[in-house]
């Protein structure tokens, strides 16, 4: 096997030489694509030698894959060489303090993309450096999950704009210091893209695109052990396609029956993905969100998530990108259990050769859950028991995002403090639909499955917290707390260790939008309730603070300016949970050589006390100060004892003792 590895990295060593000499009239781009080729190119091969070196098509994957990557440096700009050599210099750019996002559909924000390229100030006067620009390839017509069923990954959704178009927004936004993230759906495509036509016209090197079967032995077989991702309008995972092969086939749709799941066993899809990664990263594109990436391996007698050769494609497709475009990152949208989420963020061996960052959507989902039961106990527990991550990886923290907020609270960890996890998941999608007893929140159930009793919720973050049932009670009381609540969300992530994202109009309040019942496209799906257009009206009253919009712009953008002053907010810090001896106030200690930082967040709409003691045996022992109030810091001395305001937040720092 060493001698076959030998001769073939040997071979394509001279294939390398001759595509470089043929394609790279710079010798300097030459030397560059040289060196970065030495130094990943070994990553690459591992990874696909592990999943296909058995494969009829090894030794022709191979010599096609020199030949993509050296084509795709040919056709990278000079302007974005530039920029690789920068992130190169500063490999941690993602992991600075200086790091904040936001989260838009372009139609949503501005229209199209045009619009977008407008209303940059906005973005600029928040102070926003990541923008991610939700799906913005071209979709199928009709019902296409939210622009996730994607029919042509080259070209840009025609309602929203063209690809010169996206080229100079991208463009515009690194010349303003912003980062830009799009999605890559990779484990389907629509059931209109070419490949899957191709398919359905005979083709059977297409067919092999696809996970097909000819009868249900194998799909009944699958099914013992799959989830359904959306129970109430797509149950099952295969779909029966009469136009496939001589008498119809069975086609795996793990989400709707128009996405088609591609079938990663054949090497050329990997191939094929890669040179559309490559394509997208050429038009200037920062952060490539991978789309269900944990569903891209199946495996007989499991859930078909997370296998282990999913990390062989991550790394032969990371490194692959390393050697053409080091200035584009992976972002894993792995919604998934911890420790299997971790996984993505690179391990042990894999330790830097994966994605650079994930969605820490534990934390996400143990905040709403904390804010409702009002307590920190169980929110403590499940971090401390969540996996440590590489120094050279990082979190994105949200509090809402595009989807619906799934209960992915562990049994376990729920009764490690005395609750019941079937129970708790009930109770918290009771309260944030609004059915529990004195709920403050106004969501909506989405995807009740009657078999596991499991229930997700809908809405926007100023309605989960209270703002929306507030305001129609014309309330000032109600209104004060529901703009803590959100505040104290936001104050949490921006501490808590990682990239934080701010969702569509959360910096200015904005709530449910129920206007989705009247397209056809999106009833059925009350997603769309958290996914309003932008209140272009309520942003021009960002800046008076004698409105609601004011109140919270002016509360995101302090805390933008705070954590950008804050080197010590660097991702490479440890993030350390704390029990703070008071079950309704969280603790989390942000360690780094540049400083110390204690978070202390109070879940209650009760003032709370914490000893002294607690804050000392975090490291702080004097000068204390609070970094996003510096004037609101309530010490009793006669009892030793911090006082939190209802839903307070605090990032302590101070004179710290020697560990």
């Amino acid at each position: 096997m060493q001698t076959v590895q030998s001769s073939l990295t040997s071979n394509l060593s001279g294939l390398f030489d001759t595509l470089l000499a043929q394609q790279l009239a710079n010798p300097r781009d030459r030397d560059i694509f040289r060196v970065r080729w030495q130094r990943h190119f070994n990553d690459c091969f591992a990874g696909l030698q592990a999943l296909y070196a058995q494969h009829p098509a090894w030794p022709a994957l191979l010599e096609q894959l020199a030949q993509r990557l050296v084509s795709a440096y040919a056709q990278r700009r000079d302007a974005l060489k530039i920029h690789d050599l920068a992130r190169e210099i500063e490999p941690d750019w993602f992991a600075q303090a200086r790091m904040v996002g936001g989260i838009y559909y372009v139609d949503r924000l501005a229209g199209t993309l045009r619009g977008v390229i407008e209303h940059i100030d906005y973005l600029q006067d928040l102070g926003l450096t990541y923008v991610h620009l939700m799906p913005l390839l071209q979709p199928r017509y009709g019902p296409n999950d939210g622009g996730y069923a994607v029919q042509d990954y080259r070209a840009i959704n025609h309602e929203l704009g063209s690809m010169s178009d996206f080229v100079e927004l991208s463009d515009l936004l690194r010349t303003n210091g912003m980062s830009v993230c799009i999605d890559v759906v990779v484990n389907h495509t629509a059931k209109e893209h070419e490949w899957a036509l191709k398919a359905r016209a005979g083709d059977p090197a297409y067919l092999d695109y696809y996970l097909t079967f000819a009868d249900r032995n194998l799909p009944d077989a699958y099914e013992q052990h799959l989830p359904e991702v959306f129970p109430d309008f797509a149950p099952g995972n295969f779909t029966w396609y009469p136009e496939l092969g001589e008498h119809g086939r069975w086609v795996w749709t793990t989400f709707n029956e128009f996405q088609w799941d591609l079938n990663y066993a054949n090497p050329m899809v990997w191939l094929e993905m890669l040179d559309i990664l490559l394509h997208l990263a050429n038009l200037g594109v920062d952060v490539l969100r991978l789309d269900a990436v944990p569903f891209m391996w199946k495996r007989l007698g499991t859930n078909c998530q997370n296998q282990p050769e999913v990390l062989d494609l991550l790394q032969a497709w990371r490194a692959a990108m390393r050697i053409v475009c080091p200035a584009t990152i992976f972002k894993a949208e792995a919604i998934v259990a911890p420790d299997d989420l971790v996984q993505y963020l690179g391990l042990g061996q894999r330790t830097g050769k994966l994605c650079e960052i994930a969605y820490h959507n534990s934390l996400m989902v143990l905040l709403w859950s904390g804010l409702a039961s009002q307590r920190a106990d169980l929110l403590t527990q499940s971090l401390l028991n969540m996996p440590a991550t590489a120094g050279n990886a990082t979190w994105i923290t949200y509090v809402r995002c595009h989807d619906d907020i799934g209960w992915a609270i562990t049994d376990q960890n729920a009764a490690l403090v005395g609750e019941d996890g079937p129970l708790h998941r009930q109770f918290l999608s009771a309260w944030y639909s609004g059915e529990f007893t004195g709920s403050f929140a106004r969501g909506e159930v989405f995807q009740y499955n009657p078999i596991t009793n499991d229930r997700r919720i809908s809405g926007m973050t100023a309605s989960l917290a209270g703002l929306e049932q507030a305001l129609a009670n014309a309330d000032p009381t109600a209104i004060e707390l529901a703009i803590r609540r959100i505040g104290l969300l936001y104050a949490v992530i921006f501490g808590f260790g990682g990239i934080p994202l701010i969702y569509m109009g959360d910096e200015l309040g904005m709530l449910n939008d129920h206007s989705y019942v009247h397209d056809p496209c999106k009833a059925n799906d009350n997603r769309w309730l958290h996914r309003p257009a932008m209140n272009w009206a309520l942003a021009a009253q960002r800046h008076d603070p004698t409105t609601l919009a004011g109140r919270l712009w002016q509360m995101m953008r302090s805390l933008i300016t705070i954590r950008q002053q804050t080197p010590a907010l660097h991702s490479a810090g440890q993030t350390i949970p704390i029990w703070t001896q008071q079950r309704h106030v969280l603790g989390v200690i942000r360690v780094h050589p540049l400083g110390r930082i204690l978070i202390l967040g109070n879940l209650s709409a009760e003032p709370q006390r914490v000893a002294l003691s607690v804050i000392h045996e975090a490291g702080l022992v004097s000068n204390l100060h609070n970094l996003l109030e510096p004037a609101q810091l309530n010490i009793d001395f006669q009892s030793a004892e911090i006082v939190l305001d209802s839903y307070q937040c605090c990032w302590l720092c101070g004179q710290t003792k020697n560990f």
